[in-house]
């Protein structure tokens, strides 16, 4: 059975104060109650009170997602204003301090840090997750261990976290940092079957490491509870636009692995080690680095991969309809990822809170 190559699109942003331009909590208020009566479940708490994630539906193609992610960000910036906050797209605050943040009152986020204390509660952090239906297991396995390869090429794209705690990090994507101090975080291991991953949680479950499949949090996971492939690797892009371009990237990926399925051509299998290399660089350089070529095995510009890998998906993008978002990823080798323009913003003023600014700026861009 072909999959759908449905789309759904998670966001989280940062609630901001319109004047300190700090991160301010706004479950205290009644933000998140408001979202929910008009947007129902297409809007949730996350861990920490700052940070507001959305959902879209599933959405058939990347024009039905555009429709559902803009309104989402109009109605959650609306909010925002309405409670006196500014809605911001970044990955990590510029210079806000995980200590001062409250964690949301859920019985769920209180097991999560009873179990991993210290990590858990610095885990102030804003990612993107793209769900693409795929309804086999058996083929989502098969697509998640091919899929990895891309993952730092789709990392580098959506950087978006150059900041910590004030701190020009030197690293493009801060972010993953800060994750993979998570247990089952990053690149996953392969696996022959589905069975075989089956095998694995449920021992992870009788031996109680975990409660439930949810708790997997790598870089890509066959849903626990959906019947998509997710891709988890991304720092939350600031524009719109950015997030449905790498969406689509996504999207056609799957598509074009199960078409060299199809015709007995499948995709070279690489090690996690090897595929973590990339990564780093992915998270170090974005994309103004080199990535290694592991078939040739030799170090290949990151922005020329990248053309590499919108070729490769060409044959499927317009049959997904999305060949207009796809192109876009142009504009982001053009102009830079989230990242790059925060650090140009910074260079400009030298001021984390214009780079603030900025962000908010953007994160409405194209909007309205």
């Amino acid at each position: 059975m072909r999959p759908s190559f449905t789309i759904g699109i998670e966001e989280e942003y940062q609630t901001v104060d319109p004047v300190t331009r700090d991160l301010r909590s706004h479950i205290a208020t009644e933000m998140l109650a408001k979202g929910k009566l008009r947007l129902e479940e297409r809007v949730k708490a996350e861990m920490h009170q700052s940070v507001i994630e959305v959902g879209t539906r599933i959405c058939h193609t990347i024009g039905d997602a555009r429709l559902d992610l803009y309104d989402l960000r109009r109605q959650m910036i609306g909010l925002a204003r309405e409670h006196d906050l500014m809605l911001v797209a970044g990955a990590t605050h510029p210079f806000a301090d995980w200590r001062s943040q409250e964690i949301y009152p859920d019985p769920r986020y209180a097991r999560v840090v009873e179990d991993l204390q210290l990590v858990a509660r610095a885990n102030l952090i804003f990612g993107l997750h793209v769900h693409v239906g795929v309804e086999d297991r058996e083929a989502a396995i098969r697509i998640m261990n091919s899929m990895r390869y891309f993952l730092p090429h789709i990392l580098a794209l959506s950087t978006n976290s150059p900041f910590w705690r004030g701190i020009k990090t030197g690293l493009k994507s801060y972010r993953a940092k800060v994750f993979d101090k998570f247990p089952r975080t990053n690149i996953p291991d392969s696996f022959a079957s589905f069975s075989e991953y089956e095998n694995f949680i449920n021992l992870l479950i009788k031996t109680n490491c975990l409660d439930n499949a949810k708790k997997i949090w790598w870089d890509i996971r066959p849903h626990p509870f959906f019947n998509t492939v997710e891709v988890r690797v991304c720092d939350i892009p600031m524009r719109a636009e950015e997030t449905l371009a790498i969406a689509a990237l996504i999207q056609a990926t799957a598509a074009k692995l199960h078409l060299l399925h199809e015709r007995n051509q499948d995709w070279r299998q690489y090690s996690r080690a090897l595929i973590m290399e990339n990564k780093w660089r992915a998270v170090r350089y974005g994309l103004d680095g080199n990535l290694i070529d592991f078939g040739k095995e030799t170090e290949v510009p990151e922005r020329n991969l990248i053309v590499e890998y919108i070729d490769f998906v060409d044959e499927v993008v317009d049959e997904l309809e999305s060949r207009e978002a796809i192109q876009y990823i142009h504009t982001i080798l053009r102009e830079g990822t989230g990242a790059d323009r925060q650090l140009r913003k910074f260079e400009e003023t030298g001021d984390l809170k214009a780079v603030v600014d900025y962000m908010a700026e953007e994160t409405q861009a194209g909007l309205f």
